[in-house]
Parts: structure tokens; sequence; C-alpha cells
């Protein structure tokens, strides 16, 4: 009975958990002066363990303070099935979409990565999306990276617009002390990241893209947000040497840790300056 008990709380916490933040429709009264609306999607791509938490203040934000709207909610299941509610059309105006892993407690991340790229392609293929947003925290930015660059047809299909990494680990066999140096992609030990560098090596988009390399420092820390060493998120710029069509931004706030990026109102205010503001690079 004990067991039983246990099964049943740890299902209706994970349902909760996974229950998908509501959307609050954008209405054309609501629209602001500063703000460009147009239909370009933005996926919202979770870390480890992550869940519905992950992104609802974010997402209570910007729907509060009329920059976007949550309109589609899409479990990924580890058996590759799919589940939608809501619904996403070619007429609304800065539409979220909110990722949920069914399972994502893997000890690593290429099962996820394997979900998330049969997600996009479905995504894609029914939704016929040309250009996206992405906003992907922790491992969710590196599933996120290996799942499209793992597919050719994604690269050719979905072009990227603004992609914003908060805390994103790319390359994980470098420590935390080390300093960036663009010499110590020849000293990596991570075998995702050396597979991911020679096919980005191939990867020459010929489309003008900006990527947003958010990362935080924990009070006491010089180096890490107390998950993600500086140097791990870093290395993405190793990554993009020798692509003139990628803007590559980077940005460091101080007193923040892993799960505040995702959180903290003047880090949310920066990436909706960046992604829909009139004002400020856009």
């Amino acid at each position: 009975m004990l067991l039983i008990a246990l099964i049943v709380v740890g299902s209706g916490i994970q349902l909760f958990l996974l229950r998908g933040t509501p959307g609050k429709a954008l209405k054309q009264a609501d629209y602001r002066q500063d703000v460009n609306y147009r239909s370009t999607p933005t996926i919202l791509i979770p870390g480890w363990g992550g869940n519905t938490i992950t992104y609802n203040k974010l997402i209570n934000y910007y729907q509060d303070h009329h920059f976007a709207q949550k309109v589609l909610t899409v479990w990924v299941s580890p058996w590759d099935g799919i589940r939608v509610a809501g619904h996403l059309n070619a007429g609304q105006k800065n539409p979220l979409i909110q990722v949920l892993y069914d399972w994502n407690y893997d000890q690593t991340f290429r099962p996820q990565v394997k979900q998330l790229g049969k997600f996009l392609a479905y995504l894609q293929s029914n939704y016929h999306l040309h250009r996206v947003n992405i906003i992907a925290h922790s491992y969710g930015g590196t599933e996120f990276m290996h799942a499209y660059m793992d597919s050719p047809t994604l690269q050719q299909r979905m072009h990227l617009n603004k992609v914003v990494f908060l805390g994103v680990p790319v390359e994980e066999s470098l420590v935390s002390r080390l300093h960036y140096r663009y010499h110590l992609i020849n000293h990596s030990h991570d075998k995702n990241f050396i597979r991911l560098r020679r096919q980005m090596l191939d990867w020459q988009p010929d489309y003008q893209l900006a990527i947003y390399n958010i990362m935080g420092t924990k009070q006491g820390s010089t180096r890490t947000d107390g998950e993600v060493p500086h140097i791990q998120s870093e290395m993405l710029m190793s990554l993009l040497a020798g692509h003139p069509t990628i803007n590559y931004h980077q940005k460091n706030y101080t007193n923040t840790t892993h799960s505040q990026l995702h959180d903290r109102t003047i880090i949310l205010d920066y990436i909706a300056k960046q992604l829909w503001q009139t004002k400020g690079d856009y």
C-alpha cells in the first residue's frame, strides 16, 4: 500500500510540474509602441529536470507586459510521442511555444537530443515554420545545438532568427578556473563538443542571425553560476568563429545563480529587448 501511495503521489507531482503555463491572448488593443509584433515564434526549451516552473515567470511576465503570448504547449515523450495543446497560426503575433519533456532526468542529455530533434521536425512539418527564435536554459541549449546540427533538413527548412542561451554548457571538459582563449578548442576532451565543432565547420548559414550567450556569476564566485562554469559557455565563441553571418553577443550578470537566469526581471527585460523591442539591438 505504501508503494502504491508513493507512486500515486509521485505521479501527481509530475503531472503538476508538466501542466504547462496558461496562455493569455495578445489583443491588438494591448500593442505597445516600443514593440515589434511579428509572426516569428519563440520556442522555450528547459534544461535537465526542467518543467513548467522553468519558464513560468518568463511567460507570465511577457504576457502581462504585452510583449508576447503563449499559444502552444508541446509535451515530448521518450517513447517518441508528441502531444500538443493550444493553437498556432500565422495571424498570431510574438507567439511563445513551451516545450516540456515527459522525462528529462537521464544521466546524459543525448536522449533529449533525439526527442528534441523529432519535435523540431514535427513543428516545422505541421506548422510550416521557416524562421524561429529560441530561448534555452542549461542543457536545453546543449540539446538544441546538437539536435539542430544533427539535421541538415532542419538547417535548410527552419532558419534561426534570434537564439538566447541561458547558462548553456557547450564544452564540459574544461574546468572553471580557466579563462577563455580560442586555443582551448584544441584541448577539449569532450566528445560531444568535438562532434559539434566538426558539424559547425560545415554549417554556413546564408542569412543573418543573432546569438545571445547569457551567463550568471553566483555570489562569492568569479567563474561560475554555481552549476555551469563560464568557460563551458564561453567556448561557444570558438564554435562560431568563421561564421560571418552570425552576430554573437555575450553578457554576464553578477550575483545570479543558474536558476535565476530565467527568472530575474533584468534578464527578462534584456531578452525582450533583443527579441521584440524596436529600440536597441533588434
